[in-house]
């Protein structure tokens, strides 16, 4: 005769055994309704304007509309807070950066949600890649002048960002150390004040994202010195990369897509495949790259936990070297 103990596992047994038939019914129905994907940033902007251009040949593979939601506020924390309570039903996704899954935990004492247990990584999408830039009459033409007379003015240049601990601030923190030299930050609400600034001259450098930058870069009312990539960029083959002159210097920002923590693995791998085949649509990649930014190599979730991992020590590492903090 079964004892109650007994009785009490086969009932969890059953329940659980119910629970993954349920999920694996939804993973096959799915989807039948439209996704919503929340994106932290401001509708129009160049991480909104990056996100609705995945999503575009993703859902032609699934069969159902994206509705973007927008939540911007602190740095990407109110939408990522909201996409961590979310269902885990695979109707509701996030799109993530490099500040949300590899900054903010660093940059902010307390956080609405956690990075790294309450998502699930789906695909990468972009990488965006930063430039370094001068005001005009700065006496320097090439990035080996820049160090040099930074070495040669410690203390005196001033570099503007978007804000502190955004991408462009903790860039040009690494650059700092890497290169050795002394510089003044000095941050701005958006990256357009500060690139008004620098085109005025009334500060002496950024390292800025080639999206924010692109005005700027293309009516030459700044110095454009390098880029941040490994290697030179297909879109600006003159350009030379940092990494010329201080070896190992590669920094980019990121995106991707993300599911809550518990949405049933069927509907992340379908996810997956959709993002990832819809990143080889030739005009999607026209598109990215007109924008400054390339379409991030393939990547298993896995493999995207994998990298996002490596980059939360990375950025993690930058931001509390720079002192920077955000209540």
């Amino acid at each position: 005769m079964q004892t109650e103990r007994g009785m009490r596992l086969t009932r969890r047994g059953l329940m659980a055994a119910g629970l993954l038939a349920a999920g694996g019914a939804r993973a096959q129905a799915w989807p039948d309704r439209p996704i919503r994907l929340i994106v932290p940033f401001l509708a129009g902007g160049g991480g909104d304007t990056l996100a609705r251009l995945a999503i575009g040949p993703a859902q032609a593979r699934l069969g159902q509309t994206f509705v973007v939601d927008n939540r911007p506020g602190a740095g990407g924390n109110v939408g990522a807070e909201a996409a961590a309570r979310a269902t885990p039903d695979g109707y509701t996704l996030f799109y993530g950066t490099n500040g949300t899954h590899a900054i903010n935990e660093a940059l902010y004492p307390r956080l609405g949600f956690r990075p790294h247990e309450d998502f699930i990584p789906v695909a990468p999408l972009s990488r965006i890649v930063l430039v370094v830039l001068a005001k005009r009459d700065l006496p320097v033409e090439t990035l080996p002048q820049l160090i040099a007379w930074l070495k040669a003015n410690p203390g005196r240049a001033t570099y503007g960002s978007a804000g502190n601990g955004t991408t462009g601030h903790i860039a040009a923190e690494m650059f700092r150390v890497a290169a050795g030299v002394d510089i003044v930050h000095v941050p701005y609400r958006g990256n357009a004040a500060a690139m008004t600034d620098l085109a005025a001259g009334r500060i002496d450098l950024a390292i800025e994202l080639i999206p924010a930058a692109f005005a700027a870069m293309q009516n030459a009312a700044v110095r454009t010195l390098a880029v941040t990539s490994g290697a030179p960029l297909p879109t600006h083959p003159n350009l030379p990369t940092v990494a010329s002159v201080l070896p190992g210097f590669e920094v980019s920002a990121w995106d991707g897509i993300f599911a809550p923590a518990g949405t049933p693995a069927p509907i992340v791998a379908r996810l997956s495949e959709a993002f990832t085949e819809g990143l080889r649509d030739e005009a999607v990649v026209a598109a990215l790259r007109t924008r400054g930014a390339e379409p991030s190599p393939p990547m298993t979730p896995a493999a995207f936990a994998a990298f996002i991992a490596s980059e939360r020590t990375r950025w993690g590492d930058a931001v509390r070297a720079s002192g920077a903090r955000l209540d």
